[in-house]
């Protein structure tokens, strides 16, 4: 089953009660069973529910995995993840990561003994030196956020499985339409589906995907007990929203890369950030394992001030100024200041988040408002 057809079938069915195409929404906590522990496989709604287990399914038929779990959250789905380990494990993650990650791994876990080690994995040799006896973990994101730098899935996991690591991939930024790290090696992929899955800006939530069923167990088993899942409501909305994921990110791609050659070529902009650009140092990586560049870039302009930066963030138009990304609509984002503040300024500085960066969400809108509400503020600068 190709791509455009997985999104809207993939190990769906209709509701078997009333042949509704579309999964209802199942509002319930709880369910009748006919004996004590004779049921129809559902018993209570944390461990198992109709809605999420059709969002589910969806999940794992879109990045190729046997089985999808749906978190009330990104970060609630990423603390899954670290749930796996025990204290004196060590993790290796990308040195350009999204905020509340970095903050997960240096603020909650590192005090329950796990050691985080963060290296530019653009450099495979960087991954390589930094593994030791205790290393559990390697944790990519990529492209990253909010450099958009590109890691090379297929050597990393190799690396990884001579040396008996799992890596997990967030794969946010990518997509399952452009992008499958399980079909690379990962073991786990993550999503924070309130982005791109859901599509529409109107949830928040998770989600992990992964092929081998033994550590499928042990992370539902970690979502069953700590209770961190989607609701029904959510459920509805972002199957909905994955039913049109493969419309929404080419159009999220073709006019990202459009804005990125425009800014790129703009005598006001000094450096643009997309996988996408022949100019981009990890392109070459990038065409090997995307079949698209995604919706996501950034920029900086040449007057590197604080005082430009926020002149142009303030009078965007068609872009909104929000945090998050992946809907439908063009948002603008300050990740010094927003998305990635809870990193130390001194942490962010070393590896480029300067204040005079801003990040783009691309959306669908038609590609000649997007640059000309651009030209429209570069002129102010």
């Amino acid at each position: 089953m190709k791509f455009n057809t997985k999104v809207i079938h993939g190990k769906q069915k209709h509701e078997p009660a009333t042949g509704a195409v579309m999964t209802p929404i199942f509002q319930t906590s709880t369910y009748a069973q006919q004996s004590p522990g004779k049921h129809k496989g559902y018993e209570y709604s944390r461990g198992e529910n109709p809605t999420r287990e059709a969002l589910e399914n969806a999940f794992a038929s879109i990045e190729n995995g046997t089985r999808g779990l749906a978190f009330a959250s990104g970060l609630a789905a990423t603390d899954c993840v670290m749930r796996l380990f025990n204290s004196g494990d060590e993790i290796i993650a990308g040195d350009d990561l999204y905020g509340g990650s970095y903050r997960m791994f240096t603020q909650l876990f590192e005090k329950y003994g796990l050691k985080f080690t963060f290296v530019d994995m653009n450099n495979v040799d960087n991954v390589k030196n930094a593994i030791t006896k205790n290393t559990k973990l390697i944790w990519l994101e990529t492209p990253t956020n909010p450099l958009l730098k590109v890691a090379n899935i297929a050597e990393i996991t190799a690396i990884a499985q001579a040396n008996n690591i799992l890596t997990a991939v967030d794969n946010t930024f990518a997509t399952p339409y452009n992008q499958n790290p399980l079909d690379l090696g990962a073991d786990i992929v993550m999503h924070s589906a309130t982005k791109y899955l859901g599509g529409h800006s109107d949830l928040v939530m998770g989600a992990l995907m992964v092929k081998d069923e033994d550590l499928a167990k042990k992370l539902h088993f970690i979502q069953f007990a700590a209770g961190a899942i989607a609701g029904p409501m959510d459920c509805f909305l972002a199957l909905r929203g994955v039913k049109t994921l493969a419309l929404r990110v080419q159009r999220h791609n073709e006019n990202a890369l459009l804005v990125a050659q425009y800014l790129e070529n703009h005598p006001k902009v000094e450096k643009v950030y997309y996988p996408g650009l022949e100019s981009h140092p990890n392109h070459t990586i990038a065409k090997n394992q995307m079949k698209g560049f995604g919706g996501m870039l950034s920029f900086r302009l040449k007057d590197n001030s604080r005082e430009a930066t926020f002149k142009l963030l303030e009078n965007l138009h068609v872009f909104t100024l929000a945090e998050s990304l992946g809907g439908v609509e063009s948002l603008a984002n300050h990740p010094a200041t927003m998305t990635h503040a809870s990193i130390p300024e001194p942490e962010r500085l070393k590896i480029g988040i300067t204040d005079a960066l801003i990040r783009l969400s691309v959306g669908v809108e038609d590609i000649e408002d997007l640059l000309a509400d651009l030209e429209r503020v570069l002129k102010m600068i």
